[in-house]
């Protein structure tokens, strides 16, 4: 259930092509499939190191990694498939870990299980058994089997499934070089696995018999004949259009195999079983032999770990305790995210800054013009430096305490206490987790919504990720609810009391709003009930610090980063061009702003403004540089030394309380920023939907504008 991207490293290459040619490969092909939260990811990082490859499946928002690895001087592509539960292919991840194991013809997949709650994996293990037989099963996590006093008799286990088995410890590379042994062995027909056969009920095995004879040698050829039969009487009508992508069948040979399907269906019929009996027969079968199986093998000493982690629960999923608990921790990541990066991001300013006076002294130097010089240094390296200067501090500390959470278990948990309200708005449990993932930055909380499996609530979670404040817009809250609202406290305590309590309320108004407005999308253009899902709740495990930094820096901060970069350095030239080119008597600017003057008043701010989050939509770190430079006409965009000298500048361009609010509101309510909106139309692959995503919350906004300032107007107390 993890949100990262799949893999870690310098040498990560985004396949924005979405192409996965493995013909093109040299060496062997290894398939990595397992349940979520077993480690697969640490054992694929592990094996593949820096030799990562990161993109979409064809035609799928569900992300592929790929690595490779050499042992003993044989090169091997290790694939790594989306964590799942099952083949049954209920959902878009099933159905890509089904079809490249099935289609694809890896030499060997490795399926990868948690030796913590082993009966439970068995499951996939034993489905994926009867596609294919170079299975090596990896019983990762033994040290907190071991933690746990949980024994598993690994080679009774080996016998009894009939596979290689392999104890791991994939975080301390333990047991890894085995699992490579094992790996090469069975790829080249050195081990040649005969897996365990599940007996099913009479009338089932009858039924495998009778499709088996009809299947011709071209089909039998490349895939497993009972697994096929076996697919074709659990549910033909939803597998057969995968397999006719995959198999070239003549349409006679395949009326021959349907014709047979409809005459096993008879037959089953007359026993009672329908396509949902035989399915609930199929599972029913493989979770009996699971059980039987653990509990030859796994043997527990002692019980009280299991009552540790439940007692932990009982309190933060608690319906009393479990909101106020995720409130309270998300408010210490919010106050150390920004209390933290204040010196760091003063810093990271000083040095971009510095460099900029050396770009200026070279432009002098080389006699370039003036304008070159502004447009270039003055409008688009300042552009730039704002904007790494204030979101990466952040965003480098918040993804870490976020990843944190992650590797502690704790996120599932949010999901979970989260999951009811997200289904009365008729929206998936998981976006909980998306929507929290955008308090650092939106465009990795649409990433993030590929976990989940519903195009329509994927949908509905990517238009509304935009109602929490990133911490692009964190920078706004802070000046306006420390100058405007804290601002009239006695004390400074008080001030920062109040300003922080401003800013949760906010917060707290974006979940709401989120919520709502995932109502009346599911009412309206995106019609549909709430989707049920698997939601485990993993054990509590010991966050590894190394590797929290490598992924949420290199997978998440530099990522987003580099899209915003790639957006921001054009927008800065506009900014320029806009404040700089006059038409008559003023410049492009005072124009725009003048022209939006009567909207602005009307949602209780001024035209000035709007232009600043009209010019801000490259990154909201720069709306308040360029209200700043707006109101001293300076021509570029600049930053004034203190809150005070901000607070007169904007009093004397009448600027009260209300007008903070406003701003307040219309930043926490309105039109995602450009690397969210570039983000959006390569998930989506819609102009569509990414219009709606930018039209949703920026109608929003302007209406709760308008009937904030409205009121309050009408009240007499703005």
């Amino acid at each position: 259930m993890g949100l990262t991207n799949k893999s870690t490293g310098i040498g990560l290459l985004i396949d924005e092509t979405n192409k996965n040619d493995f013909t093109t490969w040299e060496g062997t092909i290894v398939a990595l499939a397992g349940n979520p939260n077993t480690g697969k990811s640490t054992v694929f990082n592990s094996l593949t190191g820096l030799k990562q490859h990161t993109g979409n499946w064809p035609g799928k928002t569900v992300s592929n990694a790929k690595g490779e690895y050499e042992y003993n001087g044989e090169k091997f592509l290790l694939v790594d498939l989306p964590g799942t539960y099952s083949l049954s292919a209920n959902s878009v991840e099933e159905e890509v870990a089904r079809d490249f194991i099935c289609f694809e013809n890896p030499k060997a997949t490795i399926v990868v299980a948690d030796a913590t709650c082993l009966e439970r994996n068995l499951n996939l293990v034993l489905q994926i058994t009867e596609i294919t037989n170079n299975v090596i099963l990896c019983v990762n996590l033994m040290d907190e089997a071991r933690r746990k006093k949980i024994d598993i008799d690994i080679e009774m286990l080996s016998n009894i499934l009939g596979i290689p088995v392999v104890g791991t410890s994939a975080r301390d590379g333990i047991g890894l070089d085995k699992l490579m042994d094992k790996v090469q062995k069975v790829s080249n027909g050195s081990i040649r696995p005969r897996p365990y056969r599940i007996d099913y009920p009479k009338e089932i095995e009858d039924a495998i018999s009778l499709i088996e004879s009809s299947i011709p040698t071209s089909i039998t050829d490349k895939i497993n004949a009972r697994w096929f039969a076996l697919r074709l009487i659990e549910d033909s009508h939803n597998f057969m259009p995968h397999f006719i992508q995959y198999m070239d069948i003549s349409k006679d040979k395949m009326k021959i195999i349907e014709e047979k399907v409809e005459m096993v269906w008879d037959d089953l019929a007359k026993f009672n079983l329908t396509p949902n009996n035989i399915r609930d027969e199929i599972v029913g079968s493989i979770v009996m032999v699971a059980e039987e199986t653990a509990n030859q093998v796994v043997s527990i000493k002692d019980e009280g770990h299991k009552d540790i982690d439940k007692k932990i629960d009982d309190i933060l999923t608690s319906k009393k305790f479990g909101i106020p608990i995720m409130i309270g921790m998300l408010a210490i990541i919010f106050w150390i995210t920004i209390e933290g990066a204040n010196y760091p991001s003063e810093m990271l300013a000083k040095l971009l800054f510095g460099i900029e006076d050396k770009l200026s002294t070279f432009f002098i130097n080389i006699g370039s013009p003036k304008w070159l010089h502004d447009i270039i240094v003055l409008g688009m390296y300042r552009t730039l430096a704002w904007v790494i200067s204030v979101m990466l501090p952040p965003m480098a500390i918040f993804f870490p305490l976020f990843t944190f959470l992650e590797d502690l278990g704790y996120l599932p948990r949010i999901a979970f206490n989260l999951d009811n309200f997200f289904k009365k708005a008729c929206a998936h449990g998981k976006q909980a987790l998306t929507m929290c993932m955008g308090f650092g930055c939106n465009a990795a909380g649409i990433v993030a919504c590929r976990i989940i499996d519903s195009p329509r609530e994927r949908l509905i979670a990517t238009i509304t990720n935009n109602f929490v404040p990133c911490n692009g817009r964190f920078p706004i809250l802070i000046a306006m609810s420390s100058i405007f609202i804290g601002g009239m406290a006695a004390s400074r305590a008080m001030s920062s009391l109040i300003a922080t309590i401003t800013i949760m309320c906010i917060i707290i108004l974006g979940v709401i709003i989120t919520l709502l407005i995932s109502k009346i999308l599911s009412k309206t253009i995106l019609k549909g009930l709430p989707s049920s899902f698997t939601l485990e709740l993993p054990p509590y495990r010991k966050p590894q610090i190394g590797r929290i930094l490598v992924r949420s820096i290199l997978d998440r901060t530099l990522f987003v980063l580099g899209r915003a970069v790639a957006v921001a350095a054009p927008a800065g030239i506009i900014i320029w061009i806009m404040a700089n080119v006059n038409i008559g008597n003023a410049n492009i600017l005072d124009h725009c702003a003048n022209f939006l003057n009567p909207l602005g008043h009307l949602m209780g701010m001024d035209g000035y403004i709007l232009m600043a989050f009209i010019l801000g939509l490259p990154a909201n770190e720069i709306v308040i540089p360029i209200i700043i430079m707006s109101y001293m006409s300076s021509g570029y965009m600049m930053e004034l030394e203190s809150l005070d000298a901000l607070r007169n500048l904007l009093v004397a361009n009448g600027w009260t309380w209300l007008t903070a609010v406003c701003v307040m509101l219309f930043s926490l309510m309105h039109f995602p920023c450009g690397t969210t909106l570039w983000t959006i139309k390569k998930e989506t692959g819609s102009r569509k939907w990414t219009f709606v995503s930018f039209l949703v919350p920026t109608v929003t906004g302007m209406a709760i504008c308008i009937v904030v300032a409205q009121l309050f107007r009408l009240l007499g107390i703005a």
